[in-house]
């Protein structure tokens, strides 16, 4: 998707990310063009925070819920998104657990990582997908 347009962060958001999380060089979103990108198809969307968080905040419109403590999560979303150079931005709770697993999947081969640092409760990048009143689905529990 060549013609995609990222908001890239700069400034603090990015003394946040190196003090606290793992450095990722790559692309970063707002949470606001995360939706939008992802609602559109633009993007896929994973949210890789656990069950229990999904339970309490929801799941971002247009996100796909993927535990990121999954013994097979590299092959989950590669199952999710076969295409390695497919736009593929991770969302968690605040940015921290995103940074590390963009940093582990362009690792694993997925080109196209995107982090949304400001995760879905806020963080020093911005502040975050609830308070930025985004749209949320509940979580149901696969049986």
């Amino acid at each position: 998707m060549a013609g995609t347009a990222l908001a890239v962060l700069g400034g603090g958001a990015a003394f946040y990310m190196s003090s606290l999380a793992p450095d990722y060089a790559g692309l970063s979103l707002y949470v606001q063009e995360a939706h939008r990108q992802a609602v559109a198809g633009d993007i896929t969307l994973v949210d890789i925070r656990r069950p229990d968080e999904w339970e309490l905040t929801g799941i971002g419109e247009g996100a796909h819920p993927l535990d990121m403590r999954r013994d097979d999560f590299t092959d989950a979303l590669a199952a999710l998104v076969p295409d390695r150079s497919a736009l593929i931005a991770l969302i968690c709770a605040r940015g921290v657990r995103s940074a590390r697993m963009a940093n582990r999947m362009t690792k694993a081969g997925f080109s196209n990582i995107i982090d949304v640092p400001e995760g879905m409760l806020g963080s020093a990048a911005g502040p975050g997908w609830l308070a930025a009143d985004l749209p949320t689905l509940p979580y149901e529990e696969p049986t």
